[in-house]
């Protein structure tokens, strides 16, 4: 069999690409520590803008307790092509009520699910970018996404 050949990537498409992967495959996998142990569990986005990403989460799930010891995480993006996304970032409680309420209205499984915005196990966290990567299949080579100011400003 012939190794394949990737399509080389332009450099000005790169977070095009990116968005591109993240849109078509939906559902990323969410790594965290559970005191040493590397966890890693598919989740559903609630929101995203550019590269941060909203998750809905209930306060008695085990991740809840993970990301309450070490709020360092890594989601992981892979189409139906086998390209990928890694966001690696930091998950914070979303407290905006007006990013909330929003989250809630776009999001009849929520509301079907936990009945009103104020259940007490509504978790949504917030994870903030610090280092964003690109792959196509086959490339076996990662590109960095340069991320936008106004996000790295959030952050710090």
């Amino acid at each position: 069999m012939a190794k394949p050949l990737p399509e080389p990537v332009d450099p000005a498409e790169l977070t095009g690409l990116a968005l591109a992967t993240m849109k078509s495959a939906k559902f990323p996998m969410l790594a965290s520590d559970d005191a040493g142990q590397p966890r890693l569990r598919p989740v559903s986005p609630v929101k995203t803008d550019g590269f941060t990403v909203w998750i809905a989460n209930l306060r008695s799930y085990h991740k809840t307790g993970e990301i309450a010891a070490n709020p360092k995480v890594e989601l992981c993006y892979l189409d139906t092509d086998h390209h990928q996304v890694r966001i690696t970032g930091t998950a914070a409680i979303e407290a905006d009520a007006s990013v909330l309420a929003a989250i809630w209205e776009k999001n009849p499984l929520l509301r079907s699910y936990l009945g009103t915005p104020d259940n007490p196990e509504l978790i949504v966290y917030r994870i903030d970018p610090t280092h964003v990567r690109y792959m196509r299949e086959w490339a076996l080579q990662y590109h960095v996404i340069e991320l936008d100011p106004a996000a790295q400003a959030r952050i710090a």
